[in-house]
């Protein structure tokens, strides 16, 4: 296992297991804006609450929970690493930065935009998740007798700076997503001069869809209890 070991470590392992544990995070993007997008039905978070309800209390979605957070600290482990390891390499900034055109700014502020990802996931994990699974009383029971998670989202987007700062970091998101949904595959050997443009427009319009999805609740909600 040593070889493994010391490639898993290496520069192009990292980038590797960044790739791979990118990729399962797209995939956890789009359920976890399925559920979001439930509190836009009009019966009073009844549909959102049963859904939350189900994800907390189904042991196939708790085991896989374990499996999220390992994706995510791996991920964010890996990219400060990479992160580091970069600017070791150049300890001296030029004067000027001339980057090449096709380089876009995403890709060369990732750990800006990882950083902001990071400090957003910290917050919304404490404000979300962690009240729902171990302070639910807080919260208090809808009519079905569920953790009013609705309440607590409607409630949290009437506050004008915790709405900038959600929508700043689906902002950061979709940056980080338009460049390392395409550069995942990259990574992982997967880019063809035959099938490549699709994986960039595939990328570019998931990209578009899942941060204008994310966008869109916090707008709604703010402006409709204005």
């Amino acid at each position: 296992m040593g070889w493994m070991s010391q490639w898993l470590f290496s520069s192009v392992g990292r980038k590797w297991v960044m790739a791979v544990t990118g990729l399962f995070l797209c995939t956890f993007l789009v359920v976890h804006l399925s559920g979001n997008l439930l509190t836009l039905i009009p019966d009073e978070g009844k549909t959102f609450n049963a859904f939350a309800h189900f994800m907390s209390h189904n042991w196939i979605i708790r085991f896989l929970e374990v499996v999220l957070f390992s994706g995510f600290l791996l991920h964010i482990i890996q990219g400060l690493v990479l992160m580091v390891r970069n600017r070791k390499s150049r300890p001296v900034r030029y004067a000027v930065h001339a980057a090449a055109p096709s380089v876009s700014w995403s890709s060369l502020n990732m750990g800006l935009l990882g950083t902001l990802l990071l400090v957003f996931l910290v917050v919304h994990v404490g404000d979300f998740f962690v009240e729902s699974r171990f302070t639910p009383e807080k919260l208090g029971t809808d009519a079905q007798g569920y953790v009013n998670l609705y309440a607590e989202v409607v409630h949290s987007f009437s506050s004008l700076p915790y709405t900038l700062f959600y929508v700043l970091a689906m902002v950061a998101l979709g940056f980080h997503l338009w460049h390392g949904f395409q550069s995942a595959f990259r990574s992982l050997g997967l880019m063809h001069s035959r099938y490549t443009p699709a994986v960039i427009w595939t990328g570019k319009v998931y990209t578009v869809v899942i941060t204008a999805g994310f966008l869109f609740i916090p707008l709604y909600w703010y402006f409709m209890q204005l």
